[in-house]
């Protein structure tokens, strides 16, 4: 693959190969957060309940973390242009069966089988992303922008498809995928020679033994996640029978991977200190991540504001982000210490929940929200790569891989964990608040009656008739009241993920080893499912 046979054509400018690389990964890297752009537009389009959305997105997840180890035996099989050609084909045909269906197993195993084909795209894109960079601090650079896309990617896919959603039905995002897809697909068809981009190996031992145990566990892990909450937890025999499956599945994968000669994931890696305290720091960093949904939903069921003006705001994250990304990327560069580039994370996010949990009010302008949410852009945008550079650095090269698909497992498992969290504390607080805030309230009430008055009296200035005006007067009290409650529990779940961050600072202050390890990604590179 040298001079001899270019990767690209001569003709073909910087430029243009660059713009198709980003191009082809952003409707890519869009598909994830697809399920979760309008989760009441989903719902209501399939009939379904929000978890069975959620459950469809870590199915995608859960493929593209089992695959991973797999797919680069298939990368390096075919040649480059064949193989994406092979992805874009079945990418384009798993997608328009999303459109066209409306039955949620179809959709379980769709959303499944396009994160197996997600993960050969990306493999692709990322190898032609680093291969482009050619400065000495090249994969730093391309991590930089890498996950800083993938944070983008939620705000990003939800402003896209705000505006399809308010004119059509919610299928036509799917639709929408498939002709934002083909554009760059047809480009980089057109720009590339046939190469290998990867050294050739033939297609033997594929341990699909492994990934038949490592796949049913990782959404069996899911499905706990999501539903537990909802059938009670332990007292639905269905949630112990999948726990028991878990652990059944997990201690035979373990077994398998420590007697066979090319395991799918190398147990050595948890031999590294540094390794296993940058996953505790990973799963935690998506812990806190996880609870910027509660900003979102204080946004739209608070403040009423609409999906369009809602994702609009989300740009101020977007910017963060970004500005994040490059920050840290110019300090893993110029050899900063790691400790310093996380405390600054970190303390960012920690300002950001600070700050809303004073914010969290029935009335607010807009424009109050905008520095909190750079705020919290920048915090996830400087962690984020420092530490999957960190996790990765923390291992030999060549068990390098492992290392990448045990960082997505966590991430799968913690990104789960933190819904399976907020899905809680949302019932167990706001239970709370509601009976202590109507254990208050009583029909005697001289501040009540009032309330219930004004209200009375906005409607039939309206034009509605009195005796209409009076019974949705108690409704809107009610909705009052739901709406203070949600208020207290954010307020409550900030104040924990606030005292989380304070123990996290403590804990890597307190871990002198973390400067000790050098970030070295120089040969590395990430799995493809670094969602």
């Amino acid at each position: 693959m040298g001079k001899e046979n270019p990767i690209f054509r001569a003709w073909a400018p910087e430029w243009l190969i660059r713009l198709t690389i980003f191009l082809v990964l952003f409707p890519t890297v869009m598909l994830f957060a697809l399920s979760t752009a309008n989760v009441n537009a989903a719902t209501g389009f399939y009939g379904v309940e929000p978890a069975d959305i959620q459950f469809s997105m870590l199915l995608y997840y859960a493929s593209l973390a089992s695959f991973t180890p797999l797919e680069r035996r298939f990368f390096s099989r075919v040649s480059t242009k064949e193989y994406f050609l092979l992805c874009l084909v079945l990418q384009v045909l798993i997608t328009y069966a999303c459109y066209h269906t409306r039955e949620l197993p179809v959709l379980f195993v769709c959303r499944f089988l396009q994160g197996i084909v997600n993960c050969g795209v990306t493999s692709i894109c990322l190898t032609l992303l680093f291969g482009r960079l050619k400065s000495e601090h090249a994969r730093e650079t391309g991590y930089a922008i890498f996950y800083a896309m993938i944070l983008c990617s939620a705000s990003l896919t939800s402003l896209v498809t705000a505006p399809l959603v308010d004119n059509f039905e919610y299928n036509v995002l799917y639709k929408m995928v498939i002709y934002t897809f083909v554009p760059g697909a047809i480009l980089l068809l057109l720009l590339m020679n046939k190469v290998h981009l990867v050294r050739k190996t033939p297609l033997y031992q594929l341990d699909w033994a492994s990934f038949f145990l490592y796949s049913p566990m990782l959404i069996l892990i899911g499905y706990v996640l999501i539903y537990g909450q909802q059938y009670y937890w332990l007292q639905d025999n269905t949630i112990v029978g999948s726990i028991i499956a878990i652990i059944l599945l997990g201690t035979v994968f373990v077994i398998r991977q420590l007697v066979v000669k090319r395991p799918f994931i190398h147990q050595e890696v948890f031999q590294s200190r540094a390794f296993i305290f940058g996953l505790f720091l990973l799963g935690m960093l998506y812990l806190i991540r996880g609870s910027f949904n509660l900003t979102i939903n204080f946004f739209s069921v608070v403040l009423g504001m609409d999906p369009i003006n809602l994702y609009e705001l989300l740009l101020y994250n977007i910017l963060g982000i970004i500005a994040g990304a490059v920050i840290s990327g110019r300090l893993v560069v110029k050899k900063r210490p790691i400790q310093f580039i996380w405390l600054a994370g970190f303390l960012l996010l920690l300002l950001f929940h600070g700050s809303m949990y004073f914010l969290f009010t029935s009335e607010a302008d807009m424009r109050t929200f905008a520095i909190p949410l750079m705020l919290q852009g920048m915090g996830a945008g400087m962690l984020l790569t420092p530490v999957v550079l960190f996790i990765i650095s923390s291992v030999p090269e060549a068990i390098s891989q492992s290392a990448s698909a045990v960082g997505v497992f966590i991430r799968y498992t913690f990104f789960g964990l933190s819904t399976a969290l907020i899905n809680y504390f949302s019932l167990y607080f706001s239970k709370i608040h509601s009976m202590r805030m109507s254990d208050r309230i009583s029909r005697a009430d001289n501040g009540l009656q009032d309330r219930i008055q004004l209200y009375q009296h906005s409607l039939q200035a309206r034009g509605m008739p009195p005796d209409q005006a009076a019974k949705l007067a108690t409704g809107l009290l009610d909705k009052a009241i739901q709406k203070q409650a949600f208020l207290k529990y954010a307020m409550d779940y900030y104040e924990i993920v606030c005292i989380v961050i304070l123990g996290l600072m403590l804990l890597i202050i307190m871990a002198p080893f973390i400067n000790r390890t050098i970030i070295d990604v120089k040969a590395k590179q990430p799995a493809a499912a670094t969602f």
